[in-house]
């Protein structure tokens, strides 16, 4: 069998299997990722309701990706055993019953069951879709593609929040999250109508010709594996006690106006998909370290308590947090190589058990400091991801540049 065999068949930027995909994951990501945050928009909303504090509060939201993070192996099992397409489909259809049930739960207890059942149903969404993408599109446009789906990612993030937030603000925190779980309602049918069957050929091609080095660098790999961790606990911290910040003094935002500010989130759209070619075209590398960079700059512009640089600080951090999202999710499969498929569930697992564990931790930080506890423990958080960086490109030695797909057809990029 020869070389090309092996991606042959897969999806190639221009073809009309290539568009299908991409505009399929686009809608899982909005679906997925406005109903995996529905609380966060409410968190103040809820902690009132509930007569819990803002740690008990953001809860709901971490119990939920740390659900998400420990299913996301069991999740990717699934996938090969059923079929990726099937899993992704019937997981979306369970978190929108699920998120509907949230918006009648009686109590504080169920709300946060119900929850983490919604972690674990989407699991089977998220967990797998990283994946799907690595498996089915051709190496020429796999950044591109992981970039429009993290481009997805952050559009159902602001559109969930704008409208749980938007709708809370006319009745109830409740019709907020029902309203959602009706527009994911609407992106699952229209994901399960577009998703192309899977062109993924047999495993043992692939297998081999993952790369010119059978060997995987571990090193290089946990490390790059890290930078999740280091950036979603920092970027999902942000978001959960900025709405504390900004409901009370010297802002007092009403949830409408609180709800605008995850338009922020629509930079983290434009930026994932740029960082996905500039990536093909620059380097990993190169465009992670100036990712990141930019993520930790917006964190100190939202030091100061002045309203417009506290929006463009969050703007920024947020072009920066999916900028290097969505470099290093399509840089793990290509370091991992002949583990590609499980370095792209360990990737997603540790993005959330950096939510769940941050999410909570940076709590303390703003319960004894405010905002610039908040501010300094992420900022550790970026410090780290850099060094992290440097950690993958030294144990690599390369520049990360993506190889001539045109001149290597059917080879990974290792580097």
């Amino acid at each position: 069998m020869s070389a090309t065999t092996g991606v042959e068949g897969l999806h190639r930027p221009g073809t009309p299997g290539f568009a299908r995909l991409n505009g399929a994951m686009v809608l899982a990501g909005l679906a997925a990722f406005g109903m995996l945050y529905a609380a966060q928009p409410v968190l103040p909303q809820l902690g009132a309701e509930f007569d819990v504090g803002a740690g008990a509060a953001s809860l709901t939201v971490s119990a939920t990706t740390g659900a998400l993070a420990l299913a996301v192996l069991p999740a990717a099992w699934v996938g090969r055993r059923w079929g990726r397409g099937p899993t992704m489909r019937w997981g979306l259809v369970a978190s929108v019953v699920l998120t509907a049930l949230v918006a009648v739960a009686p109590g504080f207890a169920g709300l946060v069951v119900l929850r983490v059942l919604t972690g674990l149903a989407l699991a089977l969404v998220v967990g797998v879709a990283m994946g799907h993408v690595g498996s089915e599109v051709h190496p020429a446009g796999l950044g591109s593609a992981m970039g429009l789906y993290v481009a997805g990612n952050s559009l159902g993030g602001v559109l969930g929040r704008l409208v749980t937030a938007g709708v809370s603000d006319l009745g109830s925190w409740r019709w907020g999250v029902g309203a959602l779980a009706l527009g994911a309602a609407l992106a699952t049918a229209a994901f399960w109508r577009l998703l192309p069957d899977s062109v993924e050929p047999d495993p043992g091609p692939r297998t081999a010709t993952t790369g010119t080095d059978p060997r995987v660098p571990w090193l290089a790999l946990v490390a790059l594996l890290s930078v999740p961790f280091w950036l979603m606990g920092g970027f999902v911290a942000v978001y959960n006690y900025l709405g504390f910040r900004l409901s009370g003094p010297p802002f007092d935002l009403p949830p409408a106006l609180l709800g605008l500010v995850f338009l922020a989130y629509l930079a983290g759209t434009v930026a994932s998909a740029a960082a996905g070619r500039a990536a093909d075209v620059w380097g990993r590398p190169r465009v992670m370290v100036l990712a990141v960079l930019v993520m930790g700059a917006g964190l100190a512009l939202t030091v100061p308590d002045r309203l417009v640089l506290v929006i463009l600080g969050l703007v920024v951090l947020t072009g920066g947090f999916f900028a290097a999202h969505a470099v290093a999710s399509g840089w793990a499969p290509v370091v991992a190589g002949p583990v590609a498929v499980r370095a792209s569930a360990a990737y997603v697992m540790a993005y959330y058990a950096g939510s769940s564990v941050f999410g909570l931790w940076v709590g303390v930080a703003w319960a004894g400091a405010g905002w610039d506890g908040v501010a300094a423990a992420v900022g550790l958080l970026v410090v780290l991801a850099l060094v992290a960086v440097a950690v993958v490109t030294t144990a690599r030695g390369r520049s990360g540049r993506p190889v001539d797909a045109s001149r290597h057809a059917g080879e990974r990029d290792v580097r």
